[in-house]
């Protein structure tokens, strides 16, 4: 990453999710504002937001796009495969989870429909989409080109140590195995890795010490 963008992080939402806000050159690209859209519109009030992007459709990472689109006008986006679930994020959710924060709520139709090898640019900056299915069928990664060199967003793919979840509706674990299997010969080892939830990792740590990265990784029976 280029010494003269910015990686601010706002940890948002009772399920503690990161939202990312990569700075360029004035401009700011919003990842996974799950909750607290105003808050988050506020604490970037020193730049432009001119995109705003999910890497799925849970509502804990698409919760709060409605508030932050509403207050700077930027256009948001998201995988192709989670649109339609997206605009009713937070009916879905409560099939998995009882009580939902009332400040959350479902966000409009996407202006973009986000699908393998599309460009985000911001600033300096471009972010290549890869279609990383497993944890919801439309999921998306962000791999950092230009000054984001050396980042990825993960949204809730990959963790440090462990993978998104693939027992909630839509998850596949076939489609998880093979997501992973294929982030792992296509990101470079020294990529700082920018994950849903928890710490960032690296891809070498991962590649290193993650059991679902190893060879012979544990498959549920029934999938």
């Amino acid at each position: 990453m280029d010494t003269r963008d910015e990686i601010r992080c706002f940890v948002v939402g009772d399920l503690e999710t990161n939202c990312y806000a990569y700075v360029s050159a004035g401009e700011c690209l919003v990842v996974d504002p799950g909750a607290s859209g105003a808050r988050i519109a506020d604490e970037l009030g020193d730049v432009r937001v001119t995109q705003v992007v999910a890497t799925h459709r849970h509502h804990d990472h698409v919760g709060g796009v409605r508030a932050l689109v509403e207050l700077t006008g930027a256009p948001w986006a998201i995988g192709e495969g989670d649109a339609a679930d997206a605009v009713r994020a937070l009916e879905i959710s409560s099939h998995d989870f009882v009580a939902l924060r009332s400040e959350l709520a479902d966000p409009p139709e996407p202006d973009q429909l986000l699908r393998e090898g599309d460009v985000l640019e911001v600033g300096t900056a471009r972010f290549r989409v890869v279609e990383t299915p497993g944890h919801t069928p439309g999921g998306i990664s962000l791999l950092g080109e230009g000054s984001a060199e050396g980042v990825a967003f993960m949204g809730d793919t990959l963790f440090a140590g462990s993978c998104g979840r693939t027992d909630l509706m839509g998850g596949s674990w076939k489609q998880m195995s093979s997501t992973l299997e294929r982030l792992a010969g296509l990101i470079d080892p020294g990529v700082t890795l920018l994950c849903g939830h928890d710490p960032a990792t690296t891809m070498a740590r991962e590649l290193a010490s993650n059991p679902y990265l190893q060879p012979g990784a544990w498959r549920p029976s029934n999938d």
